[in-house]
């Protein structure tokens, strides 16, 4: 029989996850804040708990998936906190987007309570958890990826071991600051083609297809033309990814200028009522100008 896991936070990447791992067979207890966001959960056979404490009683494997820092922070440490309550000897994976820092102050206190210890970050969006097509960016021993690789496989399309801990969290904030620049000039060249006169329609299929073109590109660029903002991935997330790879490149000296003019117009967008749509929002406060 596969072995318990566990999953804490059920946003936006976190309830594909969990879908997909019951649809492998994995015994499977989770917990959210709001709880009414596991029900579903609960109606395709998983254990419901009300505390991450309780979740993992009994797990081998624990895996995260939450907004922040203090999030994560809170879910691990704080009042009925998962990693006290944690099997010793499980395998604790933590697959959010935080910073470096604090990955390696909870794998020390995960090595200090006698668990393993992963940070494995995903790229992909809400369509790619649900499809169990993310990728996972991995940092921590071998054995310990070896003993959770058919857990994360049922969840992903790609499995990357990067190097130590810490490896994860770090490519996982430049990827995430390459695309928010991309995103920020997109929201700016949109705004400019769609005040030249251009045909908006030919004029995005050109950039699609020539040297800009991306999949994020073709993907954010079609959710701008169409005012779609349904969350694939929240504005206000990605204004906290820049923030945190701006402090973690200025710990290796290197100062990110893009990222700091993106990062005012997500915060732009914030403050205009934009943070909980998606992040191709945020081309609406330039629209508004």
């Amino acid at each position: 029989m596969a072995e318990t896991v566990a999953i804490l936070g059920l946003g936006t990447m976190g309830g594909g996850m969990a879908a997909n791992l019951l649809k492998a067979g994995f015994p499977l207890a989770v917990y959210n804040r709001t709880a009414a966001k596991a029900q579903p959960l609960a109606e395709l056979g998983a254990r419901l708990a009300k505390t991450p404490a309780e979740a993992v009683t009994g797990a081998k494997l624990v895996i995260s998936m939450l907004a922040d820092d203090a999030a994560s922070r809170s879910v691990w440490l704080g009042e009925n906190g998962a990693l006290a309550a944690a099997e010793k000897g499980a395998i604790l994976i933590e697959s959010s987007t935080v910073s470096p820092a604090w990955v390696m102050e909870l794998a020390g206190r995960a090595a200090a309570h006698g668990a393993e210890f992963l940070d494995a970050p995903v790229t992909g969006s809400r369509m790619q958890a649900e499809a169990g097509q993310l990728c996972f960016l991995v940092g921590g021993s071998e054995a310990a990826l070896a003993a959770a690789t058919p857990v994360l496989k049922a969840m992903s399309k790609e499995i990357i071991p990067l190097g130590p801990v810490g490896s994860g969290a770090k490519l996982k904030l430049i990827n995430n600051f390459l695309c928010a620049v991309q995103i920020a000039s997109l929201a700016e060249g949109l705004t400019w083609i769609e005040r030249s006169g251009l045909d908006i329609d030919k004029a995005l299929a050109f950039l699609k297809s020539g040297a800009p073109g991306s999949p994020l590109l073709a993907a954010i660029s079609a959710r701008m033309a169409a005012q779609s903002y349904a969350v694939n991935f929240q504005l206000r997330l990605m204004a906290k990814d820049i923030r945190y790879a701006e402090n973690e490149a200025a710990s290796c000296d290197v100062e990110l200028g893009t990222a700091m003019a993106a990062r005012r117009l997500f915060e732009d967008a914030i403050e205009k009522g934009y943070g909980d749509k998606d992040m191709s929002a945020v081309i609406e406060p330039l629209r508004n100008r």
